[in-house]
């Protein structure tokens, strides 16, 4: 590492607002910063931006220690710059747009009461190098970003935005019927705008938001200018065609899920929403924030609920990854393998309930039925469900 001289070494520990041994150039760490329960995706916020935990000589694929006040410690965790892990195992990630770098688990539990903190709780983490470029292999091998800006992506506004009929793929799903996308009221990634006019043409009339709350809509209508770049959206959530979670039982749209889809409370919430849907009339969108992780989960239920092959299930999983990435089974055979490997195939082997199960020639239905059975939908809901989505021959 190189050394730093004395007046930098103070700016950055002023700027982190951390001890002045924290930022010691004999041994690269942060000491007792301060950390946020992050509850979307469930983790903890290190509260240091990503750009400055690097300045300080960390580097994706380093391998690093943490230590929280609790006393919980997580020793030799890759430090990547996304979730190169296996679901359920832990990283330090500084992931594109994050506030930033945080300590999780990829598609686990909720690091925050694991670490042994509880709601309102207040606490401080150390990150200490552990070894350098220790993981550097795996973060070169699976670094993938995409581009925010829409003048610098060179396909269509449908594929900037990940927007697509499920059918497309999928042939057991009614065209024209379940559409999958980015989100169309989050303006993180900028994509609202071309999402807007994409649902509009497609007519929804129904909308599965997995990533938000009615307060966190609440705040997007101004933060982003939904007014000008999303009316449709806007349309349908004036004129309560876009439905709460309510005391009067109405249809569920903003179910602020989790990544873990492990967890009971995912099962839940997603039974609510298919309940919802099941007496609602589509076309219907689900997405989420990038409508990649927790959209693909969920776009996979409803495809192996009505009877979809596993290469058609992987062929719509990974066009995600074609459209943001530019991974394909030709270009980038090795990400692909690994992607899909990762994801798609642990999801399924999850859905089973068999971890020998053999992917290619299983009929997933029965299994996503008590899937979402034990989720609290009801049979008859299950059946209207598939009713109305599954294709007929």
């Amino acid at each position: 590492m190189r050394v730093l001289k004395k007046g930098l070494i103070l700016g950055l520990c002023m700027l982190f607002g951390i001890t002045i041994s924290s930022c010691s150039n004999k041994k690269m760490q942060v000491k007792n910063c301060e950390i946020i329960h992050e509850l979307e995706f469930g983790g903890i916020y290190i509260k240091t931006t990503i750009e400055d935990f690097n300045k300080l000589g960390f580097e994706y694929g380093d391998s690093v220690d943490i230590k929280f006040s609790s006393g919980y410690e997580m020793k030799d965790q890759p430090y990547y710059n996304g979730y190169y892990v296996d679901a359920g195992e832990s990283l330090l990630v500084g992931y594109p747009g994050y506030d930033y770098i945080k300590a999780t688990l990829n598609y686990g539990d909720d690091l925050w009461y694991i670490a042994k903190f509880k709601d309102g709780d207040t606490g401080t983490a150390t990150v200490k190098l552990n070894k350098k470029k220790k993981y550097l292999d795996i973060q070169n091998t699976m670094d993938i970003t995409y581009i925010d800006d829409r003048d610098k992506y060179e396909g269509t506004d449908a594929e900037f935005v990940n927007f697509r009929d499920v059918s497309s793929n999928v042939s057991v799903i009614k065209p024209n019927m379940i559409y999958r996308s980015a989100s169309p009221c989050d303006g993180k990634h900028n994509r609202p705008k071309y999402v807007d006019r994409l649902i509009d043409s497609a007519n929804i009339q129904y909308i599965m938001n997995l990533a938000d709350t009615v307060e966190k809509i609440e705040s997007y209508i101004t933060k982003y200018n939904l007014e000008t770049i999303a009316p449709y959206f806007l349309s349908l959530y004036r004129n309560n065609k876009f439905f709460f979670t309510s005391t009067n039982n109405e249809k569920i749209v903003p179910l602020a899920m989790n990544m873990n889809y492990k967890s009971k409370e995912f099962q839940q919430k997603l039974a609510q929403g298919f309940n919802a849907m099941a007496v609602s009339d589509g076309p219907y969108l689900i997405h989420c924030l990038e409508g990649k992780d927790r959209t693909g989960f969920v776009c996979i239920v409803v495809e192996a609920l009505c009877g979809a092959t596993y290469q058609q299930m992987v062929n719509d999983y990974m066009e995600t990854y074609k459209n943001y990435y530019g991974i394909t089974l030709e270009k980038d055979p090795l990400r692909y393998r690994i992607i899909k490997e990762r994801n798609i195939d642990a999801m399924l082997r999850f859905l089973s309930g068999d971890d020998n199960v053999d992917l290619e020639n299983t009929n997933f239905s029965n299994s996503i039925k008590n899937y979402l059975i034990e989720g609290g939908m009801t049979e008859a809901n299950v059946n209207s469900f598939i009713n109305k989505i599954k294709a007929t021959n």
